[in-house]
This record gives C-alpha cells, sequence and structure tokens, in this order.
C-alpha cells in the first residue's frame, strides 16, 4: 500500500498531441486561435440572452448553461496544452491530473444532460406548441438545468476516487494531451475492472440514455414535420433541428466511440484525433450553429449593439 502512495504523488508527463517539435508551434496557433473564438463566441451567446429580457426564455435558457458549459469544458484542458506546446513543459502533478479528470467528466456529463433537455425543448415547441408554456415553464427549465448541473458534478466521483487509488508504477508517461479516464487505466499496473466496470455502466446509464431521449425526442420531431403541408414551414422547422442533430451526432459518436469500450482498445493518434472533435468542434460550433440561424438572437444582438453605441 505504501508503494502505490509513494506513486500516486509523483507528477505525470503528458505527451500532448505531436512528438515532432517542430509542428508545436503551429499547433499552437491554431489551438489557440480556435479557443479565442470559443470563448469569444460563447461569451457573445451569454451576454447578449443575459441582457435581453425578449429572450429570457427555456431553450436560451438552457442554451446560456450550454455556452457557459462550453467556456468551461475547453477552458479545463486547452489552456495547460497550449502551455505544454509552448514551452514543452509535460510534467502534471497528480493532484491537478485529477482535477482536470473529474472537471472533464462532471461537465462532459453534465453536456449530456443538457443536450437531452434542449431536444425536449423543441420536442414540445414543435410537437406540443399549445402545452409549452406549461411543460416547459421557467420553473421545469430552471429545473432542468440545475439537475443537469448537480448530476454532472456527482458523476465523475466514483471514477476519480478509484483512478486515485490506483498504483502507476508501469509508466508517468500519459500518451494523450490531457489527463483521460483511458490512458490513465493504460498505464496503471493495478488492476482497472473495477473503474472500467463502473465507466462502463455509469456510462451506460447516462450516456445512453440521454442519447435515447434526444432521439426519441427527433423521431417525434420529424414526423411532425413532415405532415406540415407547408413546404416553407417544413423548411423552417427542419433548420431549427438540422444543425442541433449535427451537433448531437458529434458529440455521442465520439463519446460512445471512446469510451464504451475496454482500456486495452486504446489507440493514441485515433482517440486524440476524436478527442479533440468534442473539445474544441463542438463548443466552437454551438455559438455559429444556434445563432446565426436564429431571428430572435440576431435581434437582440442589434438591440445590444445599439445600446453600446449611445
Amino acid at each position: 500500500m505504501k508503494l502505490e502512495v509513494e506513486h500516486n504523488m509523483t507528477e505525470f508527463s503528458i505527451n500532448g498531441l505531436s512528438g515532432k517539435l517542430e509542428v508545436n508551434f503551429p499547433i499552437f496557433l491554431t489551438i489557440l486561435f480556435l479557443y479565442i473564438l470559443i470563448i469569444l463566441g460563447n461569451l457573445t451567446i451569454i451576454v447578449v440572452i443575459w441582457g435581453s429580457s425578449h429572450l429570457h426564455s427555456p431553450m436560451y435558457i438552457l442554451l446560456l448553461n450550454l455556452s457557459f458549459l462550453d467556456i468551461t469544458y475547453t477552458s479545463n484542458i486547452l489552456p495547460n496544452l497550449l502551455y505544454i506546446l509552448v514551452t514543452e513543459r509535460k510534467m502534471i502533478s497528480f493532484l491537478a491530473c485529477m482535477v482536470q479528470l473529474y472537471f472533464f467528466i462532471a461537465l462532459a456529463s453534465t453536456e449530456v444532460i443538457l443536450l437531452a433537455a434542449m431536444a425536449y425543448d423543441r420536442y414540445v415547441a414543435i410537437c406540443q406548441p399549445l402545452h409549452y408554456t406549461s411543460l416547459m415553464s421557467f420553473k421545469h427549465c430552471t429545473g432542468l438545468a440545475t439537475s443537469a448541473w448537480i448530476i454532472g458534478l456527482l458523476d465523475p466521483a466514483g471514477h476519480v476516487s478509484l483512478v486515485s487509488q490506483l498504483s502507476f508504477c508501469a509508466s508517468h508517461k500519459i500518451d494523450h494531451f490531457f489527463c483521460d479516464l483511458s490512458p490513465l487505466l493504460k498505464i496503471s499496473c493495478s488492476d482497472t475492472y473495477k473503474v472500467e466496470m463502473m465507466n462502463y455502466i455509469v456510462g451506460s446509464l447516462l450516456t445512453l440514455s440521454t442519447f435515447l431521449l434526444t432521439l426519441i425526442s427527433y423521431v417525434f420531431i420529424i414526423v411532425t414535420i413532415l405532415k406540415i403541408k407547408s413546404t416553407e414551414g417544413r423548411y423552417k422547422a427542419f433548420s431549427t433541428c438540422s444543425s442541433h442533430l449535427t451537433c448531437i451526432s458529434i458529440f455521442y459518436g465520439t463519446i460512445i466511440c471512446l469510451y464504451m469500450r475496454p482500456a486495452s482498445s486504446y489507440y493514441p493518434e485515433q482517440d486524440k484525433f476524436f478527442a479533440l472533435l468534442y473539445i474544441v468542434l463542438v463548443p466552437l460550433f454551438n455559438p455559429i450553429i444556434y445563432s446565426l440561424k436564429n431571428h430572435d438572437f440576431k435581434d437582440g444582438v442589434k438591440k445590444m449593439i445599439q445600446k453600446l453605441t449611445l
């Protein structure tokens, strides 16, 4: 037991995105540019929704939560990755690694619930429009958002507790660009059966259940849209959902492929690529997808600009 504690009090070395030093600076500039866009895009959504009274509706409250989550989600990983790329100092303390792992799982869990809540909101708006104000009242919407955060923050407690008890005497080199679960289990010389089982059980209950809820919501939405006689009406209804479906497909696709599997099937280069999809692309696309096609949000931006220029 003493040996395990000693090993767990050491530092880990994070390999990063590439072993070639000459490409680190171009990668750094690219990631920095995308990170700035993510912060500015999602911060704009938060400010506009917060400052526009006509946007204080369930859909926008959920979107505000999603934007805040995307900022927190990327800020948990990208600043440290940028630091590694520019300084080439790859060491991270055991405690910092566990904190990063905790928030990564917590925020990912929160996001799957928020995406399911947003899908349900669109289902009620399109399929049950007469009951929207009762089914998606401010109270219900706040309850959904609060539940998402509470469940998300509680979800990784078991994972991190079990991982922190593992021995990492085999290697301290994490072949990834952050402290993810699979590469940590890969370098452990302890029995990882309990952690993997918890990942399958909790992951399946949360990820697959929210995915099925989202999928069922959109099946009903599509059926309802197809019943609309007006071509313009069908197009307008479908355009509000197609973008959301794109984000959901990328997010759930990568999550299920990467984490609903044994730790022994971890492939570093492939996993780094897919991890970048949901850590960078999804938070980058969310502000674009949920704002550019939304007339109410555009009006909110115009009013905000008018206030600032007066």
